[in-house]
């Protein structure tokens, strides 16, 4: 699954049911307008960042480099996606929504006009980093599009599991569109799909404002400090995981020296917060039971969903499938959230989220398991189902996670928000590459095992390599009358389909492990349900006073 939103909505707690629709105070038609911004800006977010993890292969070839050293252009657009939205929330309160949202859509612009004049790897990797910084503000702008019309009851049951959808089929729609875009032009296509996207996206900021709260000071001098550390941490976690698969881990010694500062910069960034008055991250409540426990849980959620957004497009692409043969599944994946985000509005309320975690990790673990037995022949259409199970699970997960994040924050104060958003971010945007490293790693360690034993079952005094050099050899004389050339081209071709079995066997070994892991925390899950159930029911209640008791006329006057 591609990647998520990095910016929670600074959204009031879901109230109560109360009588009326989910508008707050407006008809449908002058709702709608702010329903297609959100829509057309969480497009253009989602869509850019998957336009490049889409099309890696693509821009080398157009830029006339190796995969290796596009691959730097990833890591560019992911290290803002992951440090700034520390600040953007600050940024906002301070200096005004309006302003915010003009200063973001007017770079978001500028960056995608820039995109279109890229002529080598170094202003590729330079425009793409500028990409990643304009596009970390549009997640909260869609947010704030999808919430502005609703009344405060529906802004988490309706507008956050719509905007989350919208947001994460992105980058699966990026892989649905960029083969036509493409075509026979090159990239100018996504380029001008994504200049479009932002003008669109220009004009309803302009035209169509929010409503802006007081402005307050709320940026300090430590803040900067602690910004710039916790970045430093970030950016190198970032880097490390994207590039240690492809440059391999213990081949490069500084990507070892750069996890190791990112590290040190982040133990240096709790202990100076620990230390402020009035912290920019509170550290000590994201150590409380209850934060560990919502931090552990989204962050291997993520861990798992990288059997979609890493798993079924690299395999398909070892075995030789077109982007545009894939487009169908993706389709399909983009439909499945849909769905999903559909069941969220029609059920999702607070109490309920051990429940769609139960479902969502049943769905993945039952998905991952169909995967695992893949084969040479396999094809996107024999996915189509565990994968369309796993897209529709990630909805079932994010919103009412995020719910119990936000409503957990806001219970404590404005002030925990951005605490709660470094553990979304560090939890989606870190775990998303994270995850992928760890997914590449494992497939490129498993291919090699699987690869050297297959080589040693190709003996030449085999009996059955014999038979099969025989039949291809004498199938290819009929066009080529030198038996030796025709014997080394079957040879090859045997160790050609060697590899790619060796690779299929290594995704189904990674698909198994993700069975295995998903069934693993479905248990803890199970379990932790089990134990709260068990307290409540053999923990005697206290009893109010009869006194403390609210009569009937004062609950219905309230």
């Amino acid at each position: 699954m591609g990647q998520v939103s990095d910016q929670a909505p600074a959204a009031t707690p879901m109230a109560a049911a109360a009588p009326g629709g989910i508008l707050a105070g407006m008809g449908v038609a002058a709702a709608l307008p702010y329903f297609l911004a959100a829509i057309v800006i969480g497009l253009a977010q989602g869509l850019g960042q998957g336009f490049v993890s889409a099309n890696i292969p693509q821009i080398a070839g157009d830029l006339g480099v190796s995969t290796t050293e596009a691959s730097w252009l990833m890591a560019a657009y992911m290290v803002p996606r992951a440090t700034l939205p520390l600040m953007l929330i600050k940024l906002r309160t301070q200096f005004g929504l309006r302003r915010f949202a003009e200063v973001s859509i007017l770079v978001f612009t500028a960056v995608a006009f820039a995109a279109l004049w890229i002529s080598d790897l170094r202003s590729a990797v330079v425009v793409q980093f500028l990409s990643g910084c304009a596009a970390a503000p549009l997640s909260t702008l869609a947010f704030l599009y999808m919430l502005e019309p609703l009344a405060p009851q529906a802004k988490m049951r309706f507008g956050l599991p719509a905007v989350m959808a919208i947001i994460l089929i992105g980058p699966n729609l990026a892989r649905v569109i960029s083969p036509s875009l493409i075509g026979d032009g090159g990239l100018a296509g996504v380029h001008f799909a994504g200049l479009g996207l932002a003008l669109i996206s220009l004009a309803v900021v302009w035209y169509l404002p929010l409503n802006s709260p007081p402005r307050e000071k709320v940026i300090e001098r430590g803040d900067f400090l602690s910004f710039g550390l916790i970045s430093l941490g970030f950016a190198g976690i970032t880097i490390g995981a994207v590039m240690g698969p492809i440059r391999w881990w213990t081949d490069a010694p500084w990507i070892g020296a750069l996890l190791a500062i990112s590290i040190a910069a982040l133990a240096l960034a709790v202990m100076i917060e620990l230390a402020r008055k009035s912290p920019l991250v509170d550290f000590r409540w994201l150590a409380t039971p209850a934060m560990l426990h919502l931090t552990v849980t989204l962050l291997l959620f993520r861990l798992v969903l990288s059997e979609q957004s890493t798993g079924a497009p690299r395999m398909f692409q070892v075995l030789g499938l077109a982007p545009s043969q894939m487009e169908a599944l993706f389709a399909v994946i983009c439909i499945a959230a849909v769905m999903g985000g559909l069941a969220c509005v029609a059920w999702m309320k607070p109490g309920r989220e051990a429940a769609f975690h139960a479902v969502a990790l049943t769905l993945i673990a039952a998905a991952a398991y169909m995967d695992a037995q893949s084969t040479i022949d396999t094809r996107p259409e024999q996915f189509l189902i565990s994968q369309a199970m796993i897209g529709f699970a990630s909805m079932l997960f994010m919103p009412p996670a995020m719910m119990m994040g936000l409503l957990a924050a806001m219970r404590k104060g404005q002030n925990y928000l951005l605490s709660f958003i470094i553990v979304f971010i560090a939890t989606q945007s870190l775990g998303a590459v994270i995850g992928s490293g760890l997914f590449t790693t494992l497939t490129t360690r498993r291919q090699a095992f699987h690869l050297a034993t297959l080589t040693e079952q190709l003996q030449m005094a085999d009996p059955l390599l014999q038979s099969t050099l025989a039949r291809g050899t004498a199938l290819m004389a009929t066009q080529n009358p030198d038996l030796a050339a025709d014997r080394l081209q079957v040879m090859s071709q045997l160790l050609t389909q060697a590899g790619q079995q060796a690779w299929v066997m290594a995704y189904n070994d990674a698909y198994f492990l993700t069975f295995l892991t998903a069934l693993a925390a479905l248990a803890a899950l199970l379990l932790h349900v089990l134990r709260d159930w068990l307290w409540r029911r053999w923990t005697p209640q206290p009893v109010p006073p009869a006194s403390a008791a609210p009569d009937a006329g004062a609950q219905n006057r309230t």
